[in-house]
């Protein structure tokens, strides 16, 4: 299988591009500058990097044309967060979480979607818990989740006919530096230990994608077991 797959460097896309390659598949990385793609270069030596800013979304236009070869899988992992209330959200917070997390996976998708219908493949957005439900200091990145589901819920009605499969992951707070980054924001210790693992993340994408072909999983959500303090 080939799989295209953004959020490559960190976290869960980092663990799943790792996963992905030890099974022998291919990818197709993408990097939002020269020196990431080195890095990529370095750590998927078989992989095709491309470099694309996705707070940038224009500079993902015409993507698709630089794809060597055919396309199984769109893996839209990576997202950016900032936490504040809506009192003193600044623009520039706002219209980047917009950017990366759903506007960039919309044209993404559109300049892959060519390849996509002749392989039959599959989308994968890995969204959030914070696309279901919104809380304080949220607005934004709960913003951009919501209209990612909506985005994958209307690709859905559109491929079917095309035997394009779209499945849309949400998993609630994962060990990941992003995680961490978001505790710093909350005023909280981090604990890894009470979150999911990257890992298990990665392997709900891997069952959605090797699924037969007679079935698919539109909707899944993945929640820790350890449950949060106070709740």
């Amino acid at each position: 299988m080939r799989h295209f797959l953004t959020g490559a460097g960190s976290g869960i896309g980092l663990a799943l591009a790792h996963r992905l390659a030890d099974r022998g598949d291919d990818l197709v990385v993408l990097a939002r500058n020269d020196a990431r793609a080195a890095e990529l270069e370095d750590t998927f030596e078989r992989a095709q990097v491309l470099v694309a800013d996705l707070a940038d979304p224009g500079t993902l236009n015409g993507l698709g044309r630089q794809v060597d070869g055919g396309v199984d899988t769109l893996l839209h992992v990576a997202g950016v967060v900032d936490l504040a209330p809506v009192s003193r959200l600044r623009l520039a917070e706002w219209e980047e979480q917009i950017a990366v997390n759903l506007t960039a996976p919309a044209v993404l998708t559109r300049e892959l979607l060519p390849h996509l219908r002749g392989s039959r493949g599959t989308v994968v957005f890995v969204n959030s818990s914070a696309g279901l439900t919104a809380t304080a200091e949220w607005s934004a990145y709960a913003a951009s989740k919501f209209g990612l589901r909506a985005l994958a819920d209307s690709l859905r009605a559109e491929e079917v006919e095309s035997g394009v499969r779209v499945s849309t992951v949400y998993p609630s707070r994962t060990a990941t530096p992003m995680q961490e980054k978001v505790h710093e924001q909350e005023g909280r210790t981090y604990d890894s230990s009470r979150w999911i693992s990257a890992e298990t993340v990665v392997d709900t994408i891997l069952h959605v994608i090797d699924l037969p072909r007679d079935a698919t999983i539109p909707d899944v959500t993945v929640r820790p077991v350890v449950p949060r303090p106070g709740t």
